[in-house]
C-alpha cells in the first residue's frame, strides 16, 4: 500500500508540475553553481611525499589514499608483472600474514584496496590510527609469497581464457597494438605465455624500485585537520626511504596517413564490434579537456548523444553506441565503438562515420550543447559528495600543474564552452581519415561489406592478441569425413557408445561464479527422458527447470511457468545426458561446415538443426575430438543474442569423460560453472520429476 501511495503521489506532484511549467521551451541555464570543495591544505615530508588534506566533517570517517606516480612501463615478455605486483602488496607483510592482515582490516571494519601504483584505506574516524599502522606497514614492508603468486598467476590465466572469444576483451587488446604499437606500455598485451614467465622477483624488484616516497602523494580526506593529520603522518610515513626511481620515455605514436581498416575473425559471431580510433596529443590538466568532454559528450558520452540516437533509436543497430575523447600525459585517444548485427555492420560504420565528420563540420545545436552543460553540472555535483572524488581532485592538481582553482571554476569553465569551441576541438581530435577502423566479427558475413571504408579497398588481418595474419577462410573437411562420423567420433572420445548408454542417471553438481556473485547448482538426468537443474544462492532457489518426457516447468525467483511448444522440443535433446547421441536417435539433420581454428586449435564446424526449427552449432577439436564450444542464438528482451558456452577440463568418471568447467557468455553477462561432483548411477527420486 505504502508503495502504490507513494506512486500516486509522483503522479499527482508530476502532474502539477506539468501544468505550471512550459515544457516546449529549453529552460534557461542558471548561472554555474559555485562548487565548495571544501579546505585543502598540504603539506611535504623530508623524504619527498606530498600529503594533501581535505576537510570534509559530515561524517566521522576518514580516507587515506596513496599514488605512486610513475612513468608507465613496457613489461614486454612478462606482461602482468606490475599488475601482481600491485595485488601481492595486500597478501601479508613481514609483520604480519595475508590471514593476520586481513584480519586486522575487517577488525576495525576498514576498506582497503591496493593496485600497482595506489593504496586505499577508509575507516570510522576513532580507527584512523590503527589503520594508519596497517597502510604504512603494507606500503613500508610487504613480503611477497610465491604460494601467492602461484594462486595469482591461475586466476589470472583463467580470465584470460576467458576473454579468448570476448569480442569487447578482443576489440580492446587489438585497438591498442593498432594505436600505440606492442613496444608501447599501453600497447602490449598480457598473455597465458606472460603470466607464466613472472617470477616472483619480478613483483619484489618493481616494489623495491618503483614505491617510493618522492614521487608520491598521499592524500588525506574526511573528519580530520591538518593539525591532527600531520602528526599521524610523519609517525607513519617519515621513515618511509625515498630513492632513485627510474623515468621512461616514448615517442609519440604516429597516425596513418589515410583510414586502416582492421579485422579481427571471429567464427559464428552473429554481432560485429565495430570502433573508429585515433591517437591524440591532449594533456591532463589541458585547458581543452574541458571542451572535449562537452564534444564527446555530444557526440557520444550518454542516451541522448548523436551516435546512440542514430545508430539505437533511429536505426536499431544496437543497443547503445558510444565514444570517449581522453586525455593521458604520454598520449591521449579517440574512439567511437558499438556491437551492431552483421547484417547491418556497414550501414553502422556508414551511420558512425557520417556522425563524427558532422561533428568537424560544427553540426551542432544549441539545444545539444545546453543538454550536455546541463548534464555535466549535475554528475560534476554529484561526484563530489564522493570523498574519494575531491581527494582525486586535490592529488591531480599538483600531479598535472593545474591551477589552484581548476575544479573550483570547473562548471564556469563548462559554461563558458561555445558551439565554436565544440567545431574546434572535434577538428583537432577526432580524424577518422587519419585513424583507424576495427571490426572483430564473422569474416565469412561482414569482412568483404567494410572494405568500401579502405582507401585503397583492402583490409588488414588480425588475431585476437594483435598479432598480423593472412585472410582466412573456413577450409573443406576431407571427402571421408562427415558430420555423422565427427559426432560419432565425439562419442567414442569420451568414452564409446556401450559405455554412454550404461549411464541411467547422471547427477552434477556445481559452483556457478558471476561477476561477483557465486551460486551453487545442480543438474539431473534421469534415463529415458527426465531433467531437473536447480539454480540456488545460499538455500534459496534462484531457478528451477523440472521437464518428464511430456511436460515442463519452469520457475525463476519463485515465479512458475510452464514450458512452450519450443522450450519442450529443446528438452527433448537436453534431457539426454550426452545430447549428441540425441542428435542422431532423433535423426536431426546435421551440417558439416568444414574446418575452422578456434582458440588456436582446428576445430570441425557442425551446424544442427534443432526440433524447434532453430539451429545451433558445435565445435569439435580436430585433434581430440573433444566438443570445445557450442553457439546458439537465444531470444532477448532486446533481440536474439548469442549464447556461447566454452567447454573445458574433461575428466574421467567410470570410464566416461565430462567437462568439469563451462564458461558461458550472453550478452555482455558471462558466467562459469565448475563441476565439484560427479554422480552416475546413484540412487535419484523419480518423485523430483512429479509435474
Amino acid at each position: 500500500m505504502k508503495k502504490i501511495l507513494l506512486n500516486l503521489l509522483f503522479l499527482f506532484t508530476a502532474g502539477l508540475l506539468t501544468a505550471q511549467v512550459d515544457r516546449s521551451k529549453m529552460p534557461e541555464p542558471g548561472p554555474a553553481p559555485k562548487i565548495e570543495l571544501g579546505e585543502t591544505e598540504s603539506f611535504t615530508l623530508e623524504n619527498g611525499l606530498k600529503v594533501f588534506v581535505v576537510e570534509n566533517h559530515k561524517l566521522p570517517r576518514v580516507a587515506f589514499s596513496l599514488i605512486v606516480d610513475r612513468d608507465p612501463i613496457v613489461e614486454g615478455s612478462k606482461a602482468g608483472y606490475t599488475q601482481m605486483a600491485g595485488d601481492l602488496l595486500s597478501k601479508g607483510t613481514k609483520s604480519m600474514s595475508k590471514d593476520e592482515l586481513n584480519f586486522a582490516i575487517d577488525y576495525i571494519g576498514a576498506r582497503f584496496f591496493t593496485s600497482s601504483q595506489s593504496v586505499f584505506a577508509s575507516s570510522l574516524k576513532k580507527h584512523q590510527t590503527k589503520l594508519l599502522e596497517i597502510m604504512s606497514d603494507v606500503v613500508k614492508n610487504s613480503d611477497f609469497k610465491e604460494e601467492e603468486l602461484e594462486k595469482m598467476k591461475t586466476q589470472m590465466i583463467s580470465g584470460l581464457q576467458t576473454e579468448k572469444d570476448d569480442p569487447d576483451a578482443i576489440a580492446r587488446k587489438v585497438r591498442g597494438v593498432l594505436l600505440y604499437g606492442k613496444d608501447h606500455p599501453y600497447g602490449e598485451i598480457m598473455t597465458e605465455e606472460t603470466v607464466k614467465s613472472v617470477e616472483l622477483s619480478d613483483a619484489v624488484n618493481y616494489y623495491n624500485t618503483y614505491f617510493k616516497p618522492n614521487i608520491s602523494y598521499l592524500a588525506v580526506v574526511g573528519d580530520i585537520t591538518l593539525k591532527e593529520a600531520k602528526p599521524l603522518i610523519e609517525k607513519y610515513f617519515a621513515d618511509w626511504q625515498k630513492g632513485d626511481v627510474p623515468s621512461h620515455k616514448y615517442e609519440m605514436p604516429k597516425q596513418p596517413q589515410a583510414t586502416r581498416i582492421a579485422f579481427v575473425n571471429k567464427p559464428g559471431a552473429v554481432q560485429s564490434v565495430i570502433s573508429v580510433f585515433n591517437t591524440i596529443d591532449l594533456k591532463r590538466g589541458s585547458e581543452n579537456v574541458v571542451k572535449s568532454n562537452i564534444t564527446n559528450g555530444i557526440l557520444g558520452g550518454g542516451f541522448v548523444s548523436k551516435l546512440n540516437l542514430n545508430l539505437r533509436e533511429a536505426h536499431s543497430y544496437t543497443y547503445g553506441a558510444r565514444s570517449n575523447i581522453s586525455s593521458d600525459k604520454l598520449v591521449g585517444n579517440f574512439n567511437a565503438s558499438a556491437k551492431v548485427r552483421n547484417e547491418v555492420t556497414d550501414s553502422a560504420l556508414t551511420e558512425t562515420l557520417k556522425e563524427l565528420m558532422n561533428m568537424r563540420k560544427g553540426n551542432i545545436t544549441e539545444d545539444e550543447l545546453k543538454t550536455i552543460k546541463n548534464f555535466t553540472t549535475g554528475t560534476f555535483a554529484i561526484g563530489l559528495e564522493n570523498a574519494q572524488t575531491k581527494a582525486r581532485y586535490a592529488t591531480n592538481i599538483e600531479r598535472y600543474g593545474m591551477p589552484k582553482d581548476y575544479y573550483s571554476n570547473y562548471l564556469k569553465a563548462v559554461e563558458a564552452v561555445t558551439l565554436e569551441d565544440v567545431k574546434s576541438i572535434s577538428t583537432q581530435y577526432i580524424n577518422p581519415l587519419n585513424g583507424f577502423i576495427l571490426v572483430v566479427g564473422n569474416q565469412e558475413e561482414v569482412a568483404d561489406k567494410i572494405k568500401q571504408f579502405s582507401p585503397t579497398g583492402s583490409i588488414e588481418f588480425y588475431d585476437a592478441y594483435g598479432n598480423s595474419v593472412e585472410e582466412t577462410t573456413m577450409r573443406s573437411a576431407p571427402k571421408d569425413v562427415t558430420a555423422e562420423s565427427v559426432i560419432n567420433s565425439y562419442i567414442k572420445a569420451i568414452g564409446g557408445q556401450e559405455n554412454l548408454m550404461k549411464v541411467k542417471s547422471l547427477k552434477q553438481e556445481m559452483t556457478i561464479v558471476m561477476g561477483a556473485a557465486t551460486f551453487s547448482g545442480t543438474s539431473i538426468h534421469q534415463q529415458p527422458n527426465s531433467f531437473k537443474s536447480e539454480m540456488k544462492m545460499g538455500e534459496m532457489v534462484l531457478q528451477e527447470q523440472i521437464y518428464n518426457g511430456e511436460k515442463g516447468r519452469q520457475t525463476v525467483q519463485g515465479q512458475p511457468s510452464d514450458m512452450t511448444e519450443e522450450q519442450l522440443a529443446e528438452m527433448k535433446i537436453e534431457a539426454n545426458p550426452f545430447p549428441e547421441l540425441a542428435y542422431l536417435s532423433n535423426k536431426l539433420a546435421l551440417t558439416l561446415k568444414g574446418i575452422d581454428k578456434r582458440n588456436d586449435e582446428d576445430v570441425y564446424v557442425v551446424e544442427i538443426s534443432m526440433p524447434n526449427d532453430k539451429s545451433q552449432t558445435n565445435y569439435y577439436s580436430v585433434k581430440t575430438g573433444l566438443k570445445i564450444i557450442e553457439e546458439a542464438l537465444q531470444a532477448g528482451p532486446g533481440g536474439s543474442v548469442l549464447v556461447e558456452s566454452l567447454y573445458s577440463e574433461y575428466k574421467e568418471v567410470k570410464g566416461i569423460k565430462y567437462p568439469n568447467v563451462v564458461v558461458q557468455s550472453f550478452g555482455p553477462q558471462k558466467l562459469e560453472m565448475k563441476v565439484d561432483k560427479i554422480e552416475v548411477n546413484g540412487k535419484i527420486d523419480k518423485g523430483m520429476f512429479k509435474l
